[in-house]
């Protein structure tokens, strides 16, 4: 069975995460220069099988596109054209980086470690991925 990566995707950096090979667990995987992401999934998609592609979905309280989508939007179209036999999907984001600062607080990290934004990006990412998983399984059942 093939992973799926998630990206939450910023200016600077960009958060990923990865299923399992089983597609069950979602976890952190890398932080990388947003300049350098294309790069970073060409060659893990050298060596990784991945079936499908989820970008998290800036949105607004009122759930309209916020600000950020106009850098994703060329982002995810490049995607699509660099790896045409992958599916990629937009999933909502919001609240995803205030949840990755609780699970950060009750997982007992250190309040300067809390302030490391590649790892916030990366648990970001980790989120959008569960998140996107459990809706899917929630539309199964």
């Amino acid at each position: 069975m093939a992973r799926i990566i998630a990206i939450d995707y910023g200016a600077k950096r960009t958060g990923i995460a990865v299923t399992d090979p089983l597609g069950i667990i979602a976890q952190p995987l890398e932080t990388v220069a947003t300049h350098s992401l294309e790069e970073f999934l060409r060659a893990y998609l050298e060596h990784e099988s991945v079936e499908r592609i989820v970008v998290g979905m800036p949105r607004q309280m009122d759930g309209s596109p916020s600000e950020n989508f106009k850098r994703i939007e060329p982002f995810v179209n490049r995607l699509r054209k660099i790896f045409p036999t992958i599916p990629v999907e937009y999933y909502d984001e919001r609240f995803t980086s205030v949840l990755a600062h609780r699970a950060m607080i009750d997982g007992g990290v250190a309040k300067m470690a809390r302030r490391d934004k590649a790892m916030v990006a990366r648990i970001s990412a980790a989120i959008i991925l569960q998140g996107y998983m459990d809706s899917k399984k929630d539309s199964i059942i």
